[in-house]
């Protein structure tokens, strides 16, 4: 399924919720599926900077492809990098590299965040997108 395909699906199942609070019920069931990071990989080096709460991002390559885990210490923060690794996982790194993430948008996420949270989710996005580039970086 193409990066496209993910988001569309993504923007779909969102459309079928009437409220917000509904949304953020979904987004916290989508933190619940979260491919979880391996204790030993929850070090300072992996935590998201900007983030209200914390956040670890495990990235490598498996099989050629980006391969994502994560956790959070908060519900909500966990849905929203569980919403990111869905759509950016099992990609290449150059396709996670150049993603216009616009299901952030269409979905309302943005609008609907606090501005720390907001920033949180931006730093999410640039954290993901440096581990891809720095995959680049190394062949």
């Amino acid at each position: 399924m193409s990066i496209e395909e993910k988001q569309k699906d993504i923007i779909s199942e969102f459309g079928l919720f009437e409220d917000w609070m509904q949304k953020y019920e979904y987004i916290i069931e989508l933190g619940k599926e979260l491919p979880i990071i391996e204790e030993r990989f929850k070090t300072d080096d992996r935590l998201i900077e900007g983030c209200q709460s914390r956040v670890w991002l495990q990235a490598e390559m498996k099989s050629g492809l980006m391969s994502f885990s994560a956790d959070s210490d908060a519900i909500i923060t966990k849905g929203i990098i569980a919403l990111l690794i869905r759509v950016l996982n099992d990609e290449s790194a150059e396709t996670v590299v150049k993603s216009d993430l616009y299901f952030i948008n269409d979905i309302g996420l943005h609008e609907h965040l606090s501005p720390t949270r907001s920033n949180g989710l931006a730093s999410m996005v640039k954290k993901i997108k440096m581990a891809a580039l720095t995959e680049l970086t190394q062949k």
